[in-house]
């Protein structure tokens, strides 16, 4: 992972910048690199991208991957190739406004590995435990992260 080093040598700090190009379309900035964030054209978007939350999953496959390229280094195994498949269900009524339960957001993800490694079975279930519980993007998603939203006009 890469990001600007705080104050703290402990810390790293990541940002990015967002533009709302319409009522669906955001474009984001993150170092020097550009995405788009697009809503399909069923909810009103230009399907120029993927969704905020397919991008929350896709952000999670791409630290599982290099979460578990390290810690298999670190075990000493050659990960010769993963697969991450992640499904999330959710229920839009209280994002449409129209329901104040359940919770806006995913309400369980399933996430599935399949490896190809040339280590016995009882590593590779150590090795996954090692894996979640060093995954800065899991940690995010299963715990409570304080936030602050600030209106600035």
């Amino acid at each position: 992972m890469v990001g600007v080093m705080s104050n703290s040598a402990r810390t790293q700090r990541f940002d990015v910048s967002a533009t709302g190009e319409s009522h669906t379309k955001t474009t984001v900035t993150a170092r020097d690199f550009e995405f788009v964030i697009d809503e399909p054209p069923a909810s009103g978007g230009t399907d120029d991208g993927p969704t905020p939350v397919e991008y929350l999953l896709g952000s999670w496959a791409g630290c599982l991957n290099v979460v578990a390229h390290l810690v298999a280094d670190e075990y000493g195994f050659d990960l010769e190739s993963v697969e991450i498949h992640l499904e999330g269900e959710l229920d839009p009524a209280r994002f449409l406004g129209k329901s104040d339960e359940p919770r806006p957001g995913y309400q369980e993800i399933d996430v599935t590995l399949e490896v190809e490694a040339d280590a016995e079975n009882e590593v590779l279930e150590e090795w996954l435990a090692e894996v979640e519980r060093r995954c800065p993007v899991g940690d995010n998603i299963e715990n409570e992260t304080p936030t602050t939203l600030t209106l600035e006009h």
